[in-house]
């Protein structure tokens, strides 16, 4: 890209649901010289998940499959708008959806974004979690989340298929997509205590507007281990897969090593 007076190195497009706060807070932290990111949002109804559990009858894991199914059909738009600034990388600023189903969900997923992107290539936070993950060599992880029960359940189930031994899933559940990046430090900082021990290897946060940027890089110092935002594991991901490799600290050990 060197005929680029500006962003040279690389133009990331980040596709984020329009109740997302969090994803554009980390950005903010990357900032390299040459690099820029696109955020592209796509339509969420901004509902209380508790209100709709009220006014359908279904439970929190049916209202919560649901937000995921009007996602699937957003998501295109938001695609089609930020490929036309002709950026050279994908990433998609959303997790839940790349876990569900596990591996082969993943990979449906993917394709699917593919078929909107072409040669473009693309970063998810599965991808991107079980790649950073093998940078460390962890085996036994635990996972924290800001899902409720049914979202819990498809990120187990994609780590156990690609070979990890989950300790423990604690999903915080929050009420609303907005209320995800509401969630208070001492929250975080209580799931991360209940899901640690000394027969974890390393711990993933999943759930894309719940920053922990500002927090895991101290917590890797305290607890000795890695342990990976999801945002900063597609950051790493998107930069590498373009060729870009500086090391940046202060923003936990995968951005620092690899």
């Amino acid at each position: 890209m060197d005929n680029y007076q500006i962003a040279r190195r690389a133009q990331i497009g980040v596709i984020i649901p329009s109740t997302n706060t969090g994803v554009e807070y980390d950005l903010q932290k990357f900032i390299l010289d040459g690099v820029s990111w696109h955020p592209s949002r796509f339509w969420i109804e901004l509902r209380n998940w508790a209100d709709e559990v009220d006014e359908t009858g279904d439970d929190e894991n049916a209202v919560f499959e649901r937000f995921l199914d009007i996602m699937r059909g957003e998501i295109p738009i938001s695609l089609r708008n930020v490929m036309s600034a002709k950026v050279n990388h994908i990433m998609l600023g959303m997790s839940a959806e790349t876990f569900w189903g596990g591996v082969e969900g993943n990979i449906a997923f993917e394709n699917a974004v593919r078929e909107h992107i072409g040669d473009v290539s693309l970063t998810t936070g599965a991808t991107a979690t079980r790649e950073a993950l093998e940078c460390f060599g962890a085996k036994r992880i635990s996972v924290i989340t800001p899902y409720p029960q049914v979202g819990d359940d498809n990120v187990r189930q994609y780590f156990t298929e690609i070979g990890y031994e989950v300790k423990h899933v604690k999903g915080l559940n929050r009420p609303s997509a907005t209320a995800i990046a509401e969630t208070p430090i001492q929250d975080v900082l209580a799931a991360v205590r209940e899901v640690d021990g000394d027969d974890v290897d390393a711990i993933i946060q999943c759930g894309t507007n719940l920053s922990t940027v500002d927090l895991f890089p101290v917590l890797e110092h305290t607890l000795q281990k890695p342990l990976i935002p999801i945002n900063v594991a597609t950051v790493w991901h998107a930069l590498r897969a373009c060729g870009i490799n500086d090391k940046v600290t202060g923003k936990g050990r995968l951005l620092e090593e690899f």
